[in-house]
């Protein structure tokens, strides 16, 4: 059984158009009331969402882009402060010998009588000269009697001792030094063996 579509006329007479299979599915019926979507409007939609899509990932780029740079720059910031922290290494290891050599006058001149004013100058300059370092937050590392950290410490040789268990430091050849918390130079150092045997 057909179902007839009427149309409103102008002159407000009614007109049957067409017959219309209302047992057809809806996407099947040819003439449908309701209007057709204008290709050109359908484009024109696609084409706005495509550019909004098109704005969101270059906005998304950029606020990458964004991030990748101030990454960069606190990472730049980091290691200039680091360069800065530790400029003074290369000079530390210049002035080390020096005062390695004074040390030894020091001790030589304890030695040998009639040397008082000599040794007095030496102690004077060694004092100075560790101040200096102090200031600078460059420190002696301790030796004589410590377990042998091989980040502090470097073994110059082995020796039996009664008086330091196998892995303790018995004697100090020349000071570490540490600045800040990185090793200018390591203490030169003889461990304990332990015991001699008898």
């Amino acid at each position: 059984m057909g179902v007839y579509v009427v149309s409103d006329a102008r002159d407000d007479n009614l007109e049957v158009d067409k017959e219309v299979d209302k047992d057809a599915p809806l996407h099947q019926r040819k003439d449908d009331v309701s209007p057709e979507i204008d290709p050109e409007a359908t484009l024109t939609l696609s084409d706005a969402e495509r550019r909004q899509l098109e704005l969101l990932d270059a906005n998304n780029r950029a606020l990458r882009a964004q991030a990748d740079l101030d990454n960069y720059r606190k990472r730049v910031q980091r290691e200039q402060q680091q360069e800065s922290r530790y400029a003074l290494m290369p000079l530390l290891r210049d002035l080390l010998p020096l005062l390695d050599n004074i040390q030894r006058a020091i001790e030589a001149a304890e030695k040998h009588q009639g040397t008082e004013s000599l040794l007095e100058g030496f102690k004077l300059v060694a004092q100075q000269l560790q101040s200096i370092l102090i200031q600078h937050d460059c420190r002696s590392i301790e030796a004589l009697g410590k377990i042998f950290d091989p980040n502090l410490h470097e073994a110059v040789s082995q020796a039996p001792s009664d008086e330091y268990e196998a892995g303790k430091i018995v004697m100090q050849i020349a000071g570490g030094y540490q600045l800040h918390d990185r090793v200018v130079r390591p203490s030169q150092v003889i461990v304990s063996t332990g015991p001699s045997p008898e």
